[in-house]
């Protein structure tokens, strides 16, 4: 049965997934000023704390939280998995209709939810909160626009340059990727399995109270790489498109050096011409074969089978277990 949005949004109820590493700091902040929001929205909602394997006491922060809250449901993780890889966990957990996801660093402000909630008509299923302005210095902001038009060539949508870890979609799209697993995750492109309908908003981003983001450039990088080989045949493309333009190439170096012995009766000197054509040749093979091999450990690793998570432990308090 197809699901619609009451007119009045204060019927809707929401489940918040975040996940969390190396917050002990921000989440009593964060839960805080969340469950206040959604209580003054009278917004029906469950929240769920994803530890993703944290170093420091976020597992022991989210127990009390959990205690103190009878909407917070905390999931502890075996190890770090990665931050989508939380984030299917929670999202598999989730039991209302809407969910929003949103990180542990209070960036997202909890307030700015009723706007995303607002634009999940009956004609959108994805809705991202698309910050004002990016609070991160000049190379994170760089590797991050980098990565959204990577996630643009995976994704196929023009709203892949305006993606956030700000959501908010409608919870029967994991239909789509419920048997979905591997090491290698990324939630938006799993979630144009289910849906072309996305829209983003602008929505206003906060400073991060305590620490530093977990995100380095290298990391957006190597997230943007594991994209493209993981969910998408365009690094191929590309290789074929270069191992043509060069035998073309190759193509045209022959037909010089045989007009030029049949006009002038000899051949082109020097031997450095020779090496750097076959320099160029082998290193566009090599180039091909690495892009292959990728994909060959992509399939290997998915071929073995590997969890996407593994939860240690649950916590639910009794309003949620009725």
């Amino acid at each position: 049965m197809e699901q619609t949005f009451p007119a009045n949004h204060n019927d809707m109820s929401l489940s918040v997934v975040i996940p969390v590493y190396k917050a002990e700091q921000n989440l009593p902040f964060l839960i805080n000023s969340l469950t206040s929001t959604l209580k003054s929205l009278k917004y029906n909602y469950e929240v769920i704390l994803v530890n993703d394997g944290s170093p420091d006491r976020s597992w022991p922060v989210i127990r009390d939280l959990a205690g103190q809250y009878p909407e917070v449901r905390g999931i502890n993780l075996m190890r770090n998995y990665g931050q989508h890889n939380a984030l299917l966990c929670g999202i598999r957990a989730a039991i209302n209709p809407v969910i929003i996801t949103m990180d542990d660093d209070g960036e997202h402000p909890p307030d700015q939810i009723p706007l995303l909630i607002a634009a999940l008509s009956e004609d959108c299923d994805v809705v991202y909160g698309a910050p004002a302005q990016l609070q991160h210095g000049l190379l994170r902001n760089l590797a991050s626009l980098i990565t959204k038009f990577v996630l643009q060539s995976s994704m196929g949508a023009d709203v892949a340059t305006k993606i956030s870890a700000f959501r908010a979609f409608r919870t029967e799209l994991r239909d789509a990727f419920t048997v979905h697993q591997g090491p290698y995750i990324n939630l938006d492109v799993l979630l144009t399995w289910g849906t072309t309908r996305f829209v983003a908003v602008t929505v206003r981003h906060d400073q991060r109270r305590v620490g530093q983001s977990n995100y380095t450039v290298m990391k957006l990088i190597t997230h943007a790489f594991n994209m493209l080989t993981g969910y998408s045949s365009r690094p191929l493309q590309v290789a074929s498109i270069i191992g043509f333009t060069f035998t073309l190439f190759g193509i045209g170096i022959f037909l010089f050096v045989i007009g030029r012995y049949l006009i002038e009766g000899g051949s082109v000197p020097g031997f450095p011409f020779l090496a750097s054509i076959v320099a160029i040749f082998s290193g566009v093979q090599l180039f091909a074969l690495g892009v292959i091999g990728e994909y060959l450990s992509r399939m290997h690793f998915r071929l073995m089978d590997r969890p996407t998570y593994i939860v240690r432990e649950q916590i639910k308090t009794e309003r949620q277990d009725r």
